[in-house]
């Protein structure tokens, strides 16, 4: 599960590589039960925009799923993207195991030393927790709008 900001552009760019099997945009991190967008979007949940990803390891492994994050937002600024702003945003890791997990903190401190980044890396990795589905008309968003992509 991932939260790299406005999660539109982030389900969309997971959902087109081969070997993902579904992706669901959602809320996930917070101390509310059932966050509606309006909720999450006040700041006052907790929750950070996720996508959960669904992928079939023979075809795309995690760490090829954890490059496709990097690639695409911005890890070292803290709960922003481009123009949104707020805890919901923030740069953020869900893990499902013990390998996930030292997967990502592995592959934050490739990236952190690679110097690919001026700023130091700020996302947080953590053990997955309750994922919220998000509102239906979140869902494929983009796609539903014949947008390719979601721009900062």
């Amino acid at each position: 599960m991932f939260g790299a900001g406005c999660f539109w552009g982030v389900e969309t760019t997971f959902r087109n590589i081969n070997g993902v099997t579904a992706a669901a945009v959602g809320y996930a991190g917070g101390t509310t039960d059932n966050p509606t967008y309006e909720d999450v979007c006040s700041s006052a949940t907790g929750h950070a925009e996720v996508v959960e990803v669904e992928f079939n390891p023979s075809v795309v492994g995690y760490k090829q799923l954890l490059d496709v994050f990097w690639a695409n937002h911005d890890p070292t600024t803290l709960n922003r993207q481009g123009p949104d702003v707020g805890s919901q945003y923030r740069s953020v890791i869900f893990t499902y195991s013990s390998e996930q997990k030292a997967a990502a903190e592995q592959s934050r401190a490739a990236m952190d030393a690679s110097g690919r980044f001026r700023r130091p890396i700020v996302t947080q990795i953590e053990p997955a927790p309750k994922f919220y589905r998000g509102e239906e008309y979140h869902q494929r968003y983009l796609e539903k709008r014949g947008l390719a992509h979601c721009a900062i």
